[in-house]
């Protein structure tokens, strides 16, 4: 990474011994696909800002096995988590923040069973614990006044119940905070989960995405909230389908706070 961030791995800090706060974990998105790299800085821009004591794995980490999971290679999973925990347990990782909800549900929900306990927390509850403990300070800046629209990460929303955190953020910004039709509980889903993200479309007259693109574009929104990599694909496509591009803007959470500070 360029722009002189300053992103240790678990390795530097057990040589220099000492331990981070938090273990950020950047996930598969997070690290190779383009779009998602931008995530990944912003989050780390803030984490320098707010000086948080963090560091990443770097090529120690490994998919967590969500995709495997879901497309029903249970073997595969159990491989990808093992390898996972005993690199997590070898650095005695306590807390972990990453800013994919896949991999959030997967080491929250699914780790456990096979060893590896840890807190995982997802990065909009992480930016706003830094804000309720005054460690972060945003004002709205740019996006006062704007219309947003928060999309629901199915992994976030309906499978643990994390709504507040992402809309709190938005908020904080002095945004106008729009809400679909279908949001939180009833959200729908963009159509990348399940490993859906990898595979081709099947017969059906509409793609997911786009009919989750139309939900939100019903809002009159200026920017669509994403707190997912593959929700942040998805929507940016449906976007496309629409021709909305110069029209309205896909952004994560941590990419409207990062702006919102000139980060």
């Amino acid at each position: 990474m360029s722009e002189n961030l300053i992103v240790p791995t678990m390795a530097e800090m057990l040589a220099q011994g000492k331990q981070p706060e938090v273990l950020f974990w950047v996930g598969c998105a997070g690290s190779f696909d383009d779009r998602a790299k931008k995530i990944t800085k912003a989050f780390v821009r803030i984490l320098n800002r707010a000086n948080v004591p963090f560091a990443v794995l770097g090529t120690e980490e490994s998919c967590t096995g969500d995709p495997a999971k879901r497309a029903g290679n249970e073997f595969l999973f159990q491989m990808q988590a093992m390898m996972n925990i005993e690199v997590l347990n070898a650095y005695e990782a306590k807390k972990i923040v990453t800013a994919c909800p896949h991999c959030f549900n997967t080491l929250k929900n699914e780790y456990p069973e096979l060893g590896g306990k840890y807190e995982v927390v997802h990065h909009t509850e992480f930016l706003k614990s830094l804000l309720d403990d005054g460690r972060l300070t945003i004002e709205g800046g740019q996006f006062k006044g704007k219309r947003i629209t928060f999309h629901d990460p199915c992994y976030l929303g309906r499978a643990n119940n994390v709504y507040e955190a992402p809309r709190d953020l938005i908020l904080k910004l002095d945004a106008e905070l729009v809400e679909m039709k279908r949001s939180k509980a009833n959200g729908l889903c963009c159509g990348a989960g399940g490993a859906q993200m990898f595979k081709d479309a099947e017969p059906g007259n509409k793609e997911v995405n786009v009919e989750r693109t139309e939900d939100a574009l019903e809002t009159k929104p200026e920017i669509i909230a994403a707190g997912c990599p593959f929700c942040n694909t998805m929507m940016t496509d449906g976007i496309k389908n629409k021709e909305k591009e110069g029209e309205v803007k896909v952004m994560d959470i941590a990419e409207l706070i990062a702006n919102a500070q000139d980060l």
